[in-house]
């Protein structure tokens, strides 16, 4: 049966490359995988994930408020900043649940990342949207009469096609936010759902914290989207998200071989500092090494990177009473291991 409609786009070389590289860095991500490290790291790059996109929609809580606000802790913010971090953590949690070409499941999606946000949940917009840019509207969407129709179509397309899933989940996405389906959370709407396109795939993706790239290079992310509103196809626009996909792999692959080779040092430095807080000093003589590079290197940068450890001076480094302490995340970490 033929589709009723086929979204424009083109499959270049430089997006095979692309699409083929993304692939081995998968390879490599599975063959140095250690599962009693997942759900732990998991967790990290989920918080990183619901920061990120929430910070490209103007969200200013940094990833420890964010983690913080999950576990309970009083953080001093604006009230609807922290109903978005709470929405965005249940809608991620939920997203296992949902089928990607399922309307019931795009409409309860909306529901959760946007309650007490916004008046109209899980239904489509009744009303004219536009995208804003610095130079004033740079996106009309089309009217919202056409609204039902264009999505119901978008979402047989994803239903029915064979194109790969990368190539899927980010014509999905450039679609998505040309409708603009909703009064709000459009964006984050978009993220989301290549996550789950992408996470119905290889489920890596689940955690995979893309949307961290992305707010890294916001401007080139919004500038694709533009370039491919005036082409009249997404061509641009996925070749744009592969390059955020094949870097965000890339990372979480380095990533996973440092915990590969750190894991039990770090652990030992965990349980050394369990409830306390010590300086690098202290915490030499405490694991009993005497060689301080191989401290910093094996021990104390890989901790401070998995966010298990921080600094109680953190914008002075290499201050001399310089300490440190646990973070939640390395405190549950303890918890476990006892």
């Amino acid at each position: 049966m033929r589709m009723s409609y086929q979204p424009p786009f083109q499959i270049t070389p430089a997006i095979l490359a692309l699409v083929e590289q993304i692939g081995e860095a998968l390879g490599r991500i599975q063959a140095v995988e250690q599962p009693n490290a997942k759900p732990q790291l998991h967790r990290v790059n989920r918080l990183k994930t619901i920061q990120a996109s929430l910070e490209i929609e103007g969200n200013t809580l940094n990833l420890d408020q964010v983690t913080a606000v999950l576990e309970g802790k009083r953080v001093l913010a604006q009230p609807r900043e922290l109903q978005e971090v709470r929405n965005a953590f249940a809608a991620y949690e939920a997203m296992p649940g949902w089928a990607p070409h399922e309307e019931p499941d795009l409409l309860a999606a909306h529901t959760l990342l946007m309650a007490g946000l916004v008046d109209e949940l899980g239904s489509y917009r009744i009303g004219a949207v536009g995208v804003h840019g610095a130079q004033g509207v740079i996106h009309v969407a089309p009217q919202a009469s056409r609204v039902p129709t264009l999505m119901a179509t978008l979402l047989e397309w994803l239903a029915e096609t064979d194109e790969h899933p990368l190539i899927v989940s980010t014509v999905f996405h450039y679609e998505f936010e040309f409708i603009h389906p909703f009064d709000d959370g459009n964006g984050r709407m978009g993220r989301l759902w290549q996550t789950l396109i992408l996470s119905r795939w290889r489920p890596v993706f689940a955690s995979m914290p893309v949307e961290s790239l992305i707010r890294d290079h916001r401007a080139d992310y919004y500038a694709a989207l533009n370039a491919c509103n005036q082409a009249g196809e997404s061509t641009q626009f996925i070749a744009f998200m592969l390059q955020m996909i094949l870097h965000a792999l890339q990372s979480a692959a380095h990533t996973e071989q440092e915990s590969v080779q750190a894991t039990e040092q770090v652990k030992r430095l965990l349980l050394a500092l369990r409830g306390d807080c010590c300086s690098a000093r202290e915490l030499m003589q405490d694991l009993k090494l005497k060689h301080r590079p191989s401290f910093l290197y094996n021990y104390l940068q890989p901790a401070l990177k998995q966010g298990l450890v921080e600094m109680t001076q953190p914008d002075t480094p290499r201050a001399r009473n310089q300490r440190y302490r646990l973070t939640e995340l390395g405190r549950s970490a303890v918890r476990r291991w006892q």
